[in-house]
């Protein structure tokens, strides 16, 4: 039986727009690539925008080495006013003074840089007891939420006016940039939500590196679009890399430990052809390396 085309293979770095789920951003760029499976990388809200990685084909089996990647933004927090989800998704619901000077500002914000325990808010898609949180938000319930260890790596001050104050972030996954904002108001006596935020970077992808869909629509044909893609190989950069030999590489296609000296049990490791086609990602395990994740296509390098 012939095997049913899916479309391309490969990463699309995505500068999505306002305005667009992640979801309605993927089908969007979907049709533009002609593609029938693709996913995401982690979302971004609505009223966010920035760098969004896509995934399609066979770089779906790969995706969660940038859903687990640190990430950073560009975030303005309005000092002095608060809103029940912590953004620009509902109305002001307390305005205070703001007095805070700008060494105040400083010292708060280094205050939250280290690991710590974050709720995530009730406007979420976290799931308490089967349920997204945001759907029991709408209906007016408020549930107890466990808190998750996060780390922030980078809250530094950017830029303020007075009223909004720009900073950069980086942090690890699961943080929830709207809830440190909210935290920072705490901290800061005035309270505040977030009314901007840009991711500008996904691991070691920047978003100086990302398409908009205009661009991406105006290549003229579907094959100039999906030139755009970055290989699958993209999504694994950051693992240990073996060069597998002929031998080694047949036993691994053929989901067969592979004979080697571990480095860590557990660990990752990105496998290649002695070609240098990406094969797939292996765990190390007593005994070698045991096939993970494999590929199903030969995949062409794209630069």
């Amino acid at each position: 039986m012939k095997a049913r085309n899916t479309g391309p293979d490969g990463v699309l770095l995505l500068d999505k727009p306002a305005g667009l789920t992640s979801t309605r951003a993927l089908a969007r760029a979907k049709r533009a690539l002609g593609s029938m499976k693709g996913g995401h990388t982690g979302t971004l809200d609505p009223f966010a925008t920035g760098l969004l990685p896509l995934v399609f084909g066979e770089a779906t089996k790969f995706s969660r080495f940038l859903i687990d990647a640190r990430k950073s933004y560009l975030a303005t927090m309005r000092l002095g006013e608060e809103t029940a989800t912590g953004d620009t998704e509902a109305e002001v619901s307390a305005r205070r003074p703001v007095n805070a000077d700008l060494g105040r500002i400083d010292a708060v914000l280094a205050s939250f840089v280290g690991h710590q325990d974050q709720v995530p808010p009730m406007h979420s898609a976290v799931r308490i007891d089967g349920r997204r949180l945001y759907h029991l938000a709408r209906e007016g319930l408020e549930v107890e939420r466990p808190a998750r260890r996060i780390e922030i790596g980078v809250l530094e001050r950017v830029g303020f006016d007075g009223r909004d104050l720009m900073v950069n972030v980086e942090c690890s996954k699961g943080t929830y940039v709207r809830t440190l904002a909210q935290d920072v108001g705490t901290a800061l006596g005035c309270g505040a939500h977030l009314v901007g935020l840009r991711r500008t970077a996904v691991s070691r992808f920047r978003l100086d590196e990302a398409v908009t869909f205009e661009a991406l629509e105006a290549a003229g044909s579907m094959d100039a679009a999906r030139a755009r893609l970055l290989a699958t190989e993209a999504l694994v950069v950051d693992l240990p890399r073996l060069d597998a030999n002929a031998e080694e590489s047949t036993r691994f296609m053929h989901g067969r430990v592979v004979a080697r000296d571990a480095r860590g049990e557990g660990a990752d490791v990105a496998v290649f052809s002695p070609e240098g086609r990406f094969l797939g990602v292996g765990r190390e395990a007593p005994g070698g390396l045991a096939p993970l994740r494999l590929m199903a296509t030969a995949q062409t390098r794209v630069p």
